[in-house]
């Protein structure tokens, strides 16, 4: 059996849920099974090609739903997991159909695939997830933005630490599909000490610094809400909580960036804020209005590489509204 499985590219929720996805269907479904991996990354305009939907089974995790027939398994926690009404009657429908509804799961309560996935593949299909707790534990940190402290987020001394800063930066195709499988047969210590894997973080360390120090000079905080652009500076990738390492006392954070496939509108609040929950806005609902998406607490949207200028403007949008909303 060939399986192609689909995650959500450069994110370490999405390796890690791959990875966990692997081992489950290995040990409960398919021992004999050949395993493919394929990034998927949120940008403008069709998110899938149906014709890559072409194993013997294909799965999609941590990544929205697509309502394709071709599709046999999918996992997902993200709040914005419908691209359209009809692919969320779809998932509804397959719902009534216990064949369907044993293989597509959705739960936007908890913190990331790799824990919903887990607890999925022990409760319906009788895995052990004692092996991979360690993997379960950081994914739900890291996509969770439960880390004890801005320095934690940010200084990155933890092995998962690293390897998220070494996936959300790379722009190897082939290092991800071949990181994958190790994730769920090692300690993350001894994945990030694999040779093919060690020699790529002093250097990223050194950009984190850079990346930093440009932020730094780039952002400003006013009414709790921080903003910054760095579209003349095109980056993969940077860590999402250096805005809240320097502005602890902010609420939200809206950075405007640009990568080789997109320009990006990053929004985000402050996982250590002192705010009332109850009174935070949902970002989701907000990056919604633009196509984009993601959770209560931190969402995105995509534009085109070339517009920057749309992208600008839903920027400037979004900031004088949080500003408004969070007067201080």
């Amino acid at each position: 059996m060939r399986v192609r499985v689909f995650y959500h590219d450069k994110c370490f929720d999405g390796a890690c849920s791959a990875s966990l996805f692997t081992r489950f269907h290995r040990e409960r479904i398919a021992s004999s099974a050949v395993y493919e991996y394929r990034g998927l990354v949120h940008r403008a305009g069709a998110l899938f090609d149906e014709s890559e939907f072409n194993g013997d089974e294909n799965a999609i995790v941590d990544f929205k739903y697509s309502a394709s027939p071709r599709i046999t398994w999918w996992f997902d926690h993200h709040l914005s997991a419908f691209l359209t009404p009809e692919d969320q009657q779809n998932f509804l429908a397959c719902q009534r159909d216990p064949a369907c509804a044993s293989r597509r799961f959705y739960d936007p309560t908890y913190t990331s695939c790799t824990s919903f996935l887990a607890h999925i593949a022990a409760t319906r299909f009788g895995f052990d997830t004692v092996p991979v707790a360690e993997l379960i534990h950081w994914a739900d940190i890291v996509d969770g933005a439960q880390y004890e402290s801005p320095e934690a987020a940010v200084e990155m001394a933890a092995p998962a630490m690293k390897l998220t800063l070494i996936i959300e930066s790379t722009q190897d195709p082939v290092f991800i599909p071949r990181l994958i499988p190790l994730l769920t047969e090692m300690p993350l210590a001894e994945v990030l000490a694999q040779p093919f894997v060690a020699p790529l973080l002093p250097p990223l360390l050194e950009r984190h610094q850079q990346a930093l120090e440009l932020i730094r000079s780039r952002s400003e905080e006013r009414n709790g809400t921080i903003f910054f652009d760095i579209t003349d500076h095109p980056l993969e990738g940077f860590n999402k909580f250096i805005p809240y390492y320097l502005h602890p006392n902010a609420t939200y954070s809206i950075g405007l960036s640009k990568s080789s496939f997109r320009t990006k509108v990053a929004v985000g609040s402050n996982p250590w804020t002192k705010a009332d929950p109850a009174k935070m806005v949902n970002l989701a609902q907000i990056c919604e209005r633009y196509g984009g998406g993601g959770h209560a607490r931190v969402g995105a949207i995509s534009f085109p590489p070339d517009q920057e200028e749309q992208a600008r403007a839903a920027a400037a949008e979004i900031v004088a509204e949080l500003r408004a909303r969070n007067p201080l």
